[in-house]
């Protein structure tokens, strides 16, 4: 049997990204004694990876695919196929910023003030990539971690991933300039991605992701209401796209279907009852499909 080889990112994305294959139809169960996570699909085949190093794996051949970040994809330089922009991050479904951070007391205020200083960071090719696009000579170092806590006595500034800017104002740094934006992505090894099956099996398992993360935040809406009260009832709702309307046995009654934003349903369904509408009911939503 064909397999696709597929890297799991190890680490902060891990539990994010088993969520999302779950939302999208996969059950991925991982272990903490084992780099193999088992999934529900016997064509694929999964490894933990740490998403700093997918990149360069998946480009090797290694594995066919992976989820990491754009982030990590740009430091290592690397020549992938990018199947899917998946905007979701650890805490977050949205995009993460790298961003140069300095003490709030200092006085280096743009990335022209980083001349000669020392800069501290994980991301180290991106960073001396952004210095030399602004004519700036300082010296980058790696961080092994606990980069935020290295100013002003390790470092002048830093160069950190931040989802909220919590951690950053907690260490008394202020952000001074975004470096770059990122967001999770599925990528695939060129040869992978020109084999017939396995790009088949990545554009549907693209879909599948895309349609959970659509789905995120969004619910179904199900009610029946007399063809007369129709209009009061459709002005009341907003929807993805036109509602779907169906006849029902008695021809005075319709039904209608739609799908809204989860926040707004406590504030719609008391408006809808008022307009007249009946039997409603409200479901979840795993998977949009555009």
């Amino acid at each position: 049997m064909a397999k696709l080889k597929l890297g799991i990112p190890k680490g902060s994305l891990e539990n994010a990204t088993v969520d999302l294959f779950r939302r999208a139809g996969f059950t991925v169960t991982t272990s903490s004694r084992s780099y193999f996570p088992a999934i529900d699909d016997p064509e694929i085949e999964c490894m933990l990876i740490r998403a700093q190093e997918m990149a360069r794996y998946v480009e090797d051949g290694i594995l066919d695919a992976g989820l990491t970040g754009r982030d990590w994809v740009l430091e290592n330089d690397a020549h992938v196929q990018v199947v899917a922009d998946l905007i979701y991050a650890r805490q977050s479904f949205g995009k993460v910023r790298w961003v140069l951070a300095a003490p709030e007391t200092s006085a280096i205020h743009s990335v022209k003030d980083l001349e000669g200083k020392i800069i501290a960071t994980e991301l180290v090719g991106a960073t001396k990539r952004y210095l030399a696009a602004n004519g700036v000579t300082a010296k980058v170092e790696f961080s092994w971690g606990a980069t935020e806590v290295k100013p002003p006595v390790l470092a002048d500034a830093i160069v950190e991933v931040t989802e909220t800017g919590s951690s950053l104002r907690a260490n008394k740094l202020r952000i001074v300039e975004t470096v770059l934006e990122s967001n999770t992505q599925l990528i695939a090894n060129n040869d992978s991605w020109n084999d017939g099956w396995k790009r088949r099996k990545l554009e549907d398992m693209k879909m599948l992701l895309e349609g959970a993360l659509n789905a995120l935040g969004k619910v179904g809406l199900m009610l029946n209401v007399e063809t007369a009260n129709l209009q009061r009832v459709l002005s009341v709702l907003p929807a993805l796209k036109n509602p779907t309307i169906s006849q029902l046995s008695d021809a005075g009654w319709v039904a209608v279907n739609t799908i809204l934003d989860e926040t707004t349903v406590r504030m719609i369904i008391p408006r809808l009852k008022e307009a007249g509408a009946q039997g409603i009911v409200e479901y979840p939503l795993n998977k949009i499909v555009m």
